[in-house]
């Protein structure tokens, strides 16, 4: 019998205010694994990939893997599965905490929300019965606030997902975000929550889960969990300087984006470090569902003007975002920024990237300081900081234009080359000029400039491999890529690969399902995952031309530090990359390909 799953998905349709369970396709369960697959399978079979994204036939799947809301390690990922209202791409954005386990114990894999309801609404979920209540007192409150709200109206140990004002705005740069402090963020997923006046759900599990093999399955996470607490990040790093260790690390190798990317070395790196963090705002680590490295961070402001606030965060993406990218040095300034994002419900990598955008515009003479009504210069924090409000409130046409993200705004200005973006989505803390395997992973993801999608930087920077080399590096993201397609699918953390390997992720999929998979079987779906995102891609209208790092990259030589001189130089791996793929020149799945994944007829 198959175990990991609660075995039903939730289907409500807010237009036509109905509620329905079905039960899992255990063969779409076996080749897609769950989560970020089996929600972006549903998905593709349910609606056209050319629709608006913030049309009522847009859909919103929240859905949980196989391994949640087991024993494995770091397995409370919960994966929100739309088409992306940023870029119109094949969206799927995961976030930690401790949603997920509470849906799978109450009985469901997955929620596919379907059209839009009148007034805004939230879901209850609970013992069994399925409520669409009435939101009008949550509309406009923040993100903290209406986690509070939703727990006081449903019950106290309940876990939540809701927005904030930036996607009742339909920011098409708005996060969902989970019990008011974990965020699934990129590619716009809370607008299309808001298009349909979806304000939160709350959900209380009282199921347990079965695994199939209980016996193998505890020792695959008892090996698991061994492996992680002996490597360095995920045994103590985590937990001591969180994701923001990295500050340093990759400053210090040249790979750092500053300034709007017009550098890659940031000379006071060290003032906004994760050890400068932990030593003036840490209050506690915190960690996920079932997660030993505890990577999160509950912080505060003693000193200064944005004094006695508290919040969680930032991590290195944010950091770089309001710090290196926009020549800011001020932690506080930077920690601030990072709160208003939290609360507006903003994705804080494309906020302070459009901020950094908007300040490269204003330096060059292309945005009058009339349509801000301040200068925006590259390090200034306190201008940085009232852009971001002014990105959050929206209540100015310059503001409005900062929450479609960067893309837009050097669009309105006539300076596309001025938004360090692909396909319309920001790319984050790694200079592909530098490092050469992400500038690949960020052309050729299928959400838009990422590296969760394929973090080479794990093998470039921290591994040892040369990372101004371009020898290996197809093959390097390829494997990565698919690897994390199936990696999502089940449930457990990214971070959870600084330590185990395709075969132990794999083992302990196996013993939780019951379905036969060896290492090279779990990356296969992988594969087919990731082949699945590009077929709903073209489909979509995007292209070979989509798959190309801003001119910057290639045109402007990185200023100074250790990866001074470099350009990033995308085709010189792309053509591999596609053969690796079993993709012809253009870039599409052969037939051969499509046959061997089991995805004919898709195209």
């Amino acid at each position: 019998m198959v175990g990991g799953y609660a075995g039903k998905i939730l289907r409500v349709n807010l237009t036509e205010q109905t509620i329905s369970t079905e039960d899992i396709n255990l063969k779409w369960a076996e080749d897609f694994i769950g989560g970020r697959g089996y929600g972006e399978r549903l998905l593709f079979d349910e609606i056209d990939p050319r629709i608006d994204p913030l049309s009522e036939e847009n859909k919103l799947i929240i859905a949980t893997g196989p391994l949640g809301s087991t024993t494995a390690p770091s397995s409370g990922r919960v994966m929100v599965i739309t088409k992306g209202a940023l870029n119109g791409t094949m969206a799927c954005s995961n976030s930690g905490g401790h949603f997920a386990g509470e849906l799978k114990r109450a009985g469901y894999d997955m929620i596919v929300i379907e059209g839009k309801a009148e007034k805004p609404v939230y879901l209850w979920i609970y013992k069994g019965q399925v409520q669409i209540r009435d939101a009008s007192k949550l509309w406009g409150k923040n993100t903290k606030e209406t986690d509070k709200l939703l727990k006081r109206f449903t019950h106290p140990e309940a876990s939540t997902l809701q927005i904030g004002p930036a996607a009742e705005k339909l920011s098409l740069i708005s996060n969902i975000t989970f019990d008011g402090r974990r965020m699934a963020g990129r590619t716009g997923i809370g607008a299309v929550m808001g298009s349909k006046n979806l304000k939160g759900v709350a959900v209380k599990g009282h199921l347990s889960i079965r695994v199939a093999d209980k016996e193998r399955f505890a020792k695959a996470v008892y090996q698991a969990r061994d492996i992680l607490s002996k490597d360095a990040f995920s045994g103590k790093g985590g937990a001591k300087y969180g994701t923001a260790v990295l500050v340093n690390v990759i400053n210090k190798a040249g790979g750092l984006p500053t300034r709007n990317a017009h550098d890659a070395y940031f000379d006071n790196a060290a003032s906004i470090s994760g050890e400068r963090l932990t030593k003036d705002h840490l209050i506690k680590a915190e960690a996920c569902d079932s997660c030993s490295i505890a990577c999160g961070r509950v912080t505060q402001i003693t000193s200064g003007k944005y004094a006695n606030n508290k919040g969680v965060g930032p991590e290195y993406e944010t950091i770089w975002a309001f710090g290196a990218a926009c020549g800011v040095d001020d932690l506080d300034a930077i920690v601030m920024a990072n709160y208003l994002c939290n609360e507006y419900g903003l994705d804080t990598i494309s906020a302070g990237a459009t901020v950094a955008c908007a300040m490269d515009l204003f330096e060059a003479g292309y945005i009058p300081k009339s349509d801000i009504g301040f200068d925006l210069r590259f390090g200034d924090a306190d201008a940085m900081v009232e852009a971001v409000k002014l990105m959050c409130e929206q209540n100015t046409d310059f503001g409005r234009l900062l929450a479609k993200g960067s893309y837009r705004l050097a669009e309105h200005y006539g300076h596309l080359e001025f938004s360090m973006s692909v396909k319309k989505q920001e790319f984050p803390a790694y200079d592909p000029r530098a490092i050469k395997g992400i500038g690949l992973e960020y052309a050729t993801s299928n959400r838009g400039a990422c590296h969760v999608r394929g973090y080479t930087i794990g093998a470039e920077v921290l591994g040892g491999l040369d990372k101004s080399s371009y020898e290996g590096k197809a093959k390097l993201t390829k494997k990565l890529q698919d690897l994390t397609a199936a990696l999502d699918s089940s449930g457990i953390c990214l971070f959870t690969t600084f330590g185990l390997k395709a075969k132990e992720i794999a083992e302990l999929f196996a013993a939780a399902t019951g379905f036969d998979c060896d290492k090279d079987e779990f990356v296969k779906k992988g594969e087919r995952i990731w082949n699945l995102e590009r077929i709903f891609n073209i489909k979509a209208g995007f292209s070979a031309d989509d798959d190309r790092l801003p001119e910057r990259m290639e045109k402007e030589p990185i200023k100074s530090g250790p990866s001074k001189g470099e350009v990033a130089n995308v085709s010189e791996m792309l053509s591999e990359y596609y053969s690796l793929r079993g993709w012809d020149k253009n870039g599409i799945p052969t037939d051969k390909k499509l046959k061997e994944l089991g995805l004919e007829g898709l195209l």
